[in-house]
C-alpha cells in the first residue's frame, strides 16, 4: 500500500516550503525610507545588519519574546532598530517610528510573500484523502491570523491546525514543537505522521528524532541537497513530486 494510506497526519513547514519571500529585504526597507523622504539605505548593509540583529534577538529573546511576554511589535521594533544601527543608520526617534511602522505593517501583510502554485492544491488534496494537515513554523501570530489567509492558505480549507513558535514558546529545531503538533492532531503516533520541510536541521532531523517520517523539498537547488540525499533523506523538487511520491511509494521504499 502507498505511503499516503498509512499516514494520519502530515505537517508542513511554511517559508521555503509553502511560500517564499518576494524581492530583497532592502526593497521593503527602501520603500519605508522613501515614504518619509529619506534616500534608500544600502541594500547589502541593511541585509547584513538585519541578519546580525535578528540572530541576536533570537538568542536573547527566543520565540519572539514569548517567555518574557514581550509584545510582538516591541520585539520587531528592537530588531529593526538594531538592523539599521548595525547598517550604519541611526535615525531620530520620530523618523524611526515612521519608518518602522511602514516596515512592520508591510511584513504583517501578504505583500512581501508569494505562495508556490502547488501549495494550495497539495494541501487540499491531502485533506481530501482524510489526512490531518498541520503547519509548523518558526513564526509569530501574524502568519496564522493574517499572512497565510491572505495568501489563500486558510485554516479549515488548506490546513487543520497550526503550531507557530511565537505562540507556543518552542521553536525548531527543538523536537518538542513536533510533539506539540502530534498532540494537536489528536495524539497521533509519530509513525503515523510525516513532516515536509526545506531544512535538514530544523525540519527533517528533529521530526525523525521523535519517530516521525520526513522528507525535504529542494525548490531552490541548494548545494546541501546532495548531502541530504547521501545521508538517506528523501529529497524532492516540489509538492507535485511529493504528491507523486506519497501515492507511489511504500514506507519502506
Amino acid at each position: 500500500m502507498s505511503i499516503i494510506t498509512k499516514l494520519r497526519c502530515i505537517t508542513v513547514d511554511v517559508t521555503g516550503t509553502l511560500m517564499a519571500y518576494k524581492g530583497e529585504l532592502g526593497d521593503y526597507y527602501c520603500m519605508a525610507a522613501k515614504s518619509v523622504g529619506l534616500p534608500c539605505p544600502d541594500y547589502k548593509r541593511v541585509h547584513d545588519g538585519f541578519k546580525i540583529a535578528y540572530t541576536e534577538m533570537v538568542k536573547k529573546h527566543p520565540c519572539f519574546g514569548h517567555a518574557e511576554k514581550i509584545p510582538n511589535i516591541v520585539w520587531w521594533k528592537t530588531c529593526v532598530r538594531d538592523s539599521f544601527v548595525k547598517a550604519g543608520y541611526d535615525f531620530d526617534e520620530e523618523t524611526f517610528e515612521k519608518v518602522f511602522r511602514r516596515i512592520y505593517s508591510t511584513f504583517g501583510s501578504s505583500a512581501p510573500y508569494t505562495v508556490f502554485a502547488d501549495s494550495q492544491p497539495f494541501l487540499r488534496w491531502l485533506r481530501s484523502q482524510g489526512v490531518i494537515v498541520g503547519v509548523v513554523s518558526n513564526a509569530e501570530y501574524r502568519y496564522r491570523d493574517v499572512i497565510l489567509p491572505a495568501l489563500g492558505l486558510n485554516e479549515g480549507s488548506e490546513w487543520d491546525f497550526g503550531v507557530f513558535s511565537g505562540l507556543e514558546g518552542v521553536e525548531k529545531p527543538d523536537p518538542r514543537i513536533y510533539k506539540i503538533a502530534l498532540e494537536r492532531a489528536g495524539n497521533i503516533a509519530p509513525e503515523e505522521a510525516l513532516h515536509i520541510g526545506d531544512s535538514m536541521r530544523k525540519d527533517y532531523a528533529p521530526a525523525k528524532s521523535i519517530g516521525m517520517h520526513a522528507l525535504l523539498l529542494d525548490r531552490f537547488k541548494t548545494p546541501d541537497a546532495e548531502d541530504w540525499k547521501k545521508s538517506g533523506a528523501t529529497v524532492l523538487p516540489d509538492l507535485v513530486a511529493a504528491r507523486e511520491w506519497l501515492t507511489s511509494h511504500r514506507l519502506n521504499d
